[in-house]
């Protein structure tokens, strides 16, 4: 009985990690550090400094501990490092779920800037020439590696694009139209076809005016 129960406090004083919730299409891919990589599974429980790699048309979705969540797709690269998401390529959504009691605010950080959320849901692309940061709901603050500051409302958008002529530079913020809005959240990858739950959907549905 009492080393039942020292496993049993063990258990509930062991550190919470990030773990694999779904993996609704395939190629996708997790890499321990040191380790081979391997193909992403449901219930797979990620250490720090793990990469996460997924391919057209691959998609998966972590739970972070401290009720903090995200999806990646399309050709996409990220790196779970000590409280932020290093998204090196791809498409990701992440988000806080409601009533989750604070903490600190969720980074994600790409090659250009660096995006912090509380209480919200940010959805980042970045390709090879160009970054954007969007806010589904709620107030995204971007601090960008020149050393500008951007905070975004739900609806609005910031964008890094690099021309043509090799220079390179910030737009916005800018706010979707509906149109814009409603093909965004008919075609979005990482808002349709998942099997496990995105908790801030409703809140960002009702935001935005999709439902009432």
């Amino acid at each position: 009985m009492a080393l039942a129960a020292a496993i049993q406090v063990g258990a509930r004083q062991a550190p919470a990690l990030p773990t694999v919730v779904d993996v609704p299409t395939r190629p996708a891919f997790v890499q321990a550090p040191g380790r081979a990589e391997t193909d992403a599974r449901v219930g797979q429980i990620l250490q720090l400094n793990t990469l996460l790699r997924t391919q057209k048309p691959g998609r998966l979705q972590v739970r972070l501990p401290d009720g903090r969540s995200f999806r990646l797709g399309g050709d996409a690269l990220l790196r779970l490092s000590a409280g932020t998401l290093d998204l090196r390529r791809g498409q990701i959504i992440a988000w806080v779920n409601p009533g989750s009691g604070g903490g600190p605010a969720l980074r994600v950080r790409t090659r250009v800037g660096t995006a912090s959320i509380e209480g919200t849901t940010v959805f980042i692309d970045a390709t090879e020439t160009d970054v954007k940061v969007f806010s589904w709901e709620g107030t995204v603050a971007v601090t960008t590696d020149s050393g500008q500051r951007f905070v975004l409302r739900s609806g609005e958008q910031v964008s890094h694009r690099a021309s043509a002529a090799g220079g390179e530079g910030w737009e916005g913020p800018t706010r979707l139209s509906r149109a814009e809005l409603d093909q965004r959240r008919a075609r979005s990858i990482l808002l349709n076809g998942f099997n496990a739950p995105m908790e801030t959907l409703p809140v960002l549905e009702k935001e935005l005016g999709f439902t009432r």
